[in-house]
């Protein structure tokens, strides 16, 4: 069979632009080379319906061995007793979770994406909003801190059957404790969406959801540096209280409901071979190394934060404890849009966003957001903060000068030259 020299060709000039730039966008990172070398293995070859032990097809004896491997690094990373580590993604683990403890029409109540939430989480363009009643909480506008009075007072008028904490572009902690006093107060369920934050509680830098959410889904990207996929996690598994029956009516414990929920009920076979790249990506979680990485990740994130302010930037709740930061730039006069082309075309990539309150469109929005995992991983300390700002500063002030775009891209392609991405590659 011939090679497919058209795509291999975008393959190694998409490895030549990670290489390159600066990556600042909060939800991506770089898997390490073993990991990214697990994911293009034959278990992408097997079809293993079901869970270990228990397939729809023959054959799945060692696949069986290698998601036991991932599911149980899973549960000592996060100590936590079951895990489900099919989710093809965050967002489908999330809807497994909806499947398996709501009904059609449930209410629900999330941070509001425009305050920094997830499309799963409500959003009336996605399924969690069509399906289900979607209630909000948000920020408060001084602090920009989440409005824990105003989750409170919505799930006491509400009483919503599922409380969701958790964010896309939140750049605090969460106090999980004060969010399940309310949930048990109306009876409601709690799920922690822990995708951004979750290497950092990992490694317990950040409060720790399993002490007190019912349900934990994450990606496995981001902070916890493996590949793209989902989990679900439970620390403490319970006969279910809530009312919630299996399709046949029967009663059972929370972690049997969700594995029905992610097969069969919104995915076929599992992804093996990811699951393969999520066990080498635990593994590693689970070292000293890790520890260290994590710990890095912090102090960059508020060393980067430190220089924005020092810079005039006006960012929400004035700094950050976890990887991200929100930049409100319509005291700079810029749009998000505008700012994130200007970077982009300096090789700095980010993305757009909405501020709290935001006066513009989701399209356009007035912010940005940053964030320092990527930038971590390619071997980035304090000091290398200072100067990617320097260097992202130049360009927004001055995002239509084509000299300065030009001088950056060179002072850029120098800089990362001395964090080596994939060398063996």
């Amino acid at each position: 069979m011939q090679r497919d020299s058209q795509i291999f060709n975008l393959i190694d000039k998409e490895l030549d632009r990670q290489r390159n730039g600066i990556e600042l966008i909060a939800s991506e990172n770089f898997t390490s080379l073993q990991t990214l070398q697990a994911m293009g293995t034959v278990p992408a070859n097997k079809y293993a319906e079901g869970y270990p032990g228990k397939r729809y097809y023959g054959g799945c004896e060692i696949v069986d061995q290698i998601e036991t491997i991932a599911i149980d690094r899973l549960k000592k990373v996060f100590n936590a007793s079951w895990a489900n580590v099919q989710p093809h993604s965050g967002a489908q683990a999330n809807t497994a979770v909806f499947l398996a403890c709501l009904k059609p029409g449930d209410k629900i109540l999330g941070l509001d994406l425009s305050m920094g939430g997830h499309l799963t989480h409500g959003s009336a363009a996605n399924f969690s909003g069509k399906i289900y009643q979607a209630f909000f909480y948000g920020v408060k506008k001084d602090t920009g801190l989440v409005d824990y009075e105003q989750l409170e007072a919505t799930a006491r008028a509400e009483k919503p059957k599922m409380i969701i904490c958790g964010a896309s572009a939140y750049s605090r902690d969460w106090d999980y404790q004060r969010i399940r006093a309310v949930a048990d107060e109306v009876g409601a369920l709690v799920l922690a969406d822990i995708a951004h934050p979750a290497g950092l509680i990992a490694k317990g830098l950040l409060n720790d959801p399993l002490d007190h959410c019912h349900i934990v889904t994450s990606t496995t990207h981001k902070t916890l540096r493996g590949p793209r996929g989902g989990i679900i996690m439970l620390r403490h598994d319970f006969e279910n209280h809530f009312g919630i029956k299996d399709p046949k009516g029967n009663t059972r414990t929370m972690s049997a409901l969700l594995d029905l929920a992610v097969f069969p009920g919104v995915q076929g076979g599992p992804l093996e071979h990811v699951i393969a790249a999520k066990a080498v990506a635990f593994g590693e979680i689970l070292s000293e190394d890790f520890s260290i990485y994590a710990k890095q990740i912090v102090n960059n994130s508020q060393a980067m934060a430190a220089e924005f302010v020092r810079r005039g930037y006006d960012l929400i709740s004035n700094g950050t404890d976890n990887h991200l930061m929100l930049i409100d730039l319509r005291n700079k006069n810029l749009t998000g849009k505008k700012a994130q082309e200007a970077l982009d075309s300096a090789h700095i990539t980010l993305n757009k966003n909405a501020v709290p309150f935001d006066d513009k469109s989701p399209f356009v929005t007035s912010g940005i957001r940053v964030g320092v995992p990527a930038v971590t991983t390619r071997g980035m300390k304090e000091a290398d903060m200072q100067s990617i700002v320097d260097m992202m500063d130049r360009v927004l002030m001055n995002a239509d000068d084509q000299k300065v775009i030009a001088d950056t891209i060179q002072q850029v392609n120098e800089f990362m030259k001395r964090f080596p991405l994939y060398p063996e590659l």
